[in-house]
């Protein structure tokens, strides 16, 4: 495995072995954050593909496509067909060397290669094993699922998008990242109370179910309010002013999130008029009149720069930023300093971005795994590690 960095400092999860049985992205994501953390993630992928997103290209870099690169840092790679009965065992040895089991088959498919979680706890009693099912609910458990279906099924695209205009997916699958990372989360505490009571813990974390969750605010406006929402655009649906304006020469955001920032706002823009309207004395009335003073404040934005109104509005403490597009997100310097450059011997060198956790220093980064590139050390070290059921 190659370095991109000098070596570390100990890192939290240290010596904490993942098995990791998962593909795409809402699994390998929560992995990936599990080896940020220090744990030794095994990845298990299928002989001659690999996980799909290896081939979700172009770009790529040597055989990899940089999807999978996005998301499989520092990670080791081991390829099995579960299908042979020499391979399934293997998997099974790897699991009850480990203290972390993730998975995201449908709901059988772990059942009929023995290794469910009864099978694998009644060996590895200690093991955390999270299944991350697209759907919880066991009417629906054993359908498929892909960001795509869950921004449709879940409501997120029927509040994207222009009003008016037709549902759109957001330009991430944010819902297999918010899952991922609730699972991350629920490991993590499991693995907490681990320490304390010496048992494991069987958790599920559904990729609907997550979704729903990460609807926050919505969910509620709705389920409170009555109310079914629609696409806003760029405009907040409780918040006034906090959204996209049109400069001179482009766009900024503007998030005004309460009366103090309001006022200094308008001031700052040399509408104190605003400010001082009764009408948008607070942010319920300025809800209610958000067409009428989105109207007035568009109308000052367009007499000048972008630069100028950032400018203006952040010497005033307002929070307030251009629309950047990626090549000039990862040219400012807060954006060059989240990017790590990974080397490989055989892929060259490439940068990704770093885990956002930082312990101090920039730590050790591992270039994704070529597939099957720690195959003969992972068996090397089931034959010179106990099960872990084992004293």
């Amino acid at each position: 495995m190659t370095e991109s960095s000098s070596q570390p400092a100990p890192l939290p999860l240290q010596g904490v072995v993942v098995a990791d049985f998962s593909r795409i992205l809402a699994g390998p994501l929560c992995t990936m954050v599990l080896a940020d953390l220090g744990a030794d993630v095994i990845k298990i992928e299928r002989p001659g593909t690999g996980d799909d997103t290896r081939t979700w290209g172009p770009p790529f870099v040597g055989d990899d496509a940089a999807y999978f690169l996005s998301i499989n840092r520092n990670k080791r790679s081991v390829a099995l067909d579960l299908a042979l009965p020499d391979d399934a065992r293997t998997a099974r040895d790897i699991a009850d060397r480990s203290d972390v089991l993730v998975e995201n088959f449908r709901s059988d498919v772990m059942d009929r290669l023995g290794l469910d979680h009864d099978s694998v706890a009644a060996t590895n009693p200690r093991l955390i094993y999270c299944s991350m099912p697209a759907f919880a609910h066991p009417e629906s458990r054993n359908r498929p699922g892909y960001d795509l279906m869950m921004q449709a099924l879940s409501g997120f695209m029927s509040i994207t998008g222009e009003p008016g205009g037709a549902p759109v997916k957001i330009g991430v699958a944010i819902l297999d990242v918010v899952a991922g990372l609730y699972a991350a989360v629920g490991i993590l505490a499991a693995l907490h109370e681990r320490a304390e009571t010496g048992s494991g813990r069987r958790i599920e974390v559904g990729l609907f179910e997550a979704s729903v969750a990460g609807l926050v605010n919505q969910a509620a406006n709705y389920l409170i309010g009555g109310t079914v929402p629609t696409p806003s655009g760029n405009a907040h649906p409780n918040i006034v002013p906090y959204q996209a304006f049109p400069a001179k020469d482009g766009q900024l955001v503007l998030a005004a999130a309460n009366d103090k920032l309001f006022g200094a706002a308008c001031r700052s823009i040399g509408r104190a008029d605003l400010a001082d309207e009764r009408r948008y004395a607070t942010n319920a009335t300025r809800v209610e009149h958000r067409e009428e003073l989105i109207a007035e404040m568009s109308g000052t934005f367009r007499t000048a720069t972008v630069e100028h109104w950032v400018a203006v509005l952040s010497d005033a403490g307002v929070p307030a930023a251009p629309i950047r597009s990626l090549d000039q997100v990862f040219e400012s310097p807060e954006g060059r300093a989240v990017l790590v450059e990974a080397v490989d011997p055989r892929r060259g060198s490439f940068p990704l971005v770093k885990s956002p956790v930082s312990f101090g220093g920039d730590g050790t980064v591992h270039t994704p795994p070529r597939l099957d590139e720690h195959g003969e050390e992972i068996r090397a070290w089931i034959r010179s590690t106990p099960p872990r059921g084992v004293d």
